[in-house]
């Protein structure tokens, strides 16, 4: 997929893009400039923050759990931020492994992040229906990010291009750009072995479709999904899609 005009070279965020540009309902464009996603914003720079400040951010929405926040709190002035905590439980988990003296192999931390994609349905919908709440408030230009901009922001973003109308597959295709652009420090998963690190650190559509199958499985379909847990009945679609479709 194309990244001209969608993924911004910053020194201290890897994972920044608009998701601007996608076909959504009635073959109506994404409007650029208004969403934004990314990994955490704790290490921009001085020229970062004066580059964003062009795009006329006006809200943040962080995923990220009370350590996360504390550790790498956001660099950009003036942008009120929401916290939408969705608490890690990757890192957790490759902690109890090796606590337990247990050796984690890359089909365990496969199973491991299908799980969390699971979780992430079943255990943090009321964190999306936020998101969506902010964005129903107005188009103010936002950005919503985690740490690595991967996971929780992976499936944020996933279900606002669906609930615009984008296809299933040009929403996969705008998740696996991850793997194109996020540099991951090199911490990131710890002392697992390399081939575990490659799985934490990266994703793959086994990973979101864990948390679309689960959405099928529960409630039939992603607009079933929407409407019943996100709070996106008719009239919250038709804003959605006048608020960021370009007319």
């Amino acid at each position: 997929m194309e990244l001209k005009n969608r993924s911004y070279d910053l020194a201290g965020a890897s994972n920044f893009r608009d998701l601007g540009g996608y076909v959504g309902h009635s073959g109506r464009l994404v409007a650029w400039g208004k969403l934004f996603r990314s990994d955490h914003l704790g290490l921009l720079t001085e020229q970062d923050t004066a580059r964003l400040a062009r795009l006329g951010l006006a809200r943040i929405c962080d995923f990220r759990g009370a350590t996360e926040r504390q550790l790498r709190p956001s660099v950009l002035p003036g942008v009120p931020v929401h916290s939408l905590a969705i608490e890690p439980t990757v890192v957790q988990a490759l902690h109890d492994f090796a606590a337990r003296g247990q050796g984690l192999t890359e089909a365990d931390a496969v199973q491991l992040m299908q799980q969390t994609y699971r979780d992430f349905v079943t255990h943090n919908s009321p964190r999306f229906k936020q998101l969506f709440d902010h964005l129903l408030q107005s188009d103010a230009p936002l950005v919503f990010h985690c740490t690595a901009g991967k996971d929780r922001t992976g499936l944020a973003a996933a279900l606002i291009l669906l609930a615009l109308g984008v296809d299933e597959a040009t929403v996969m295709q705008d998740y696996l750009l991850t793997n194109d652009l996020y540099k991951a420090p090199d911490l990131v998963g710890g002392g697992a072995p390399p081939e575990v690190r490659a799985v934490i650190a990266r994703v793959q559509q086994g990973f979101l479709l864990a948390s679309l199958d689960t959405i099928n499985a529960r409630h039939g379909s992603a607009a079933e999904y929407l409407r019943r847990e996100l709070g996106l009945n008719d009239a919250a679609r038709a804003r959605l899609a006048a608020l960021y479709l370009q007319a």
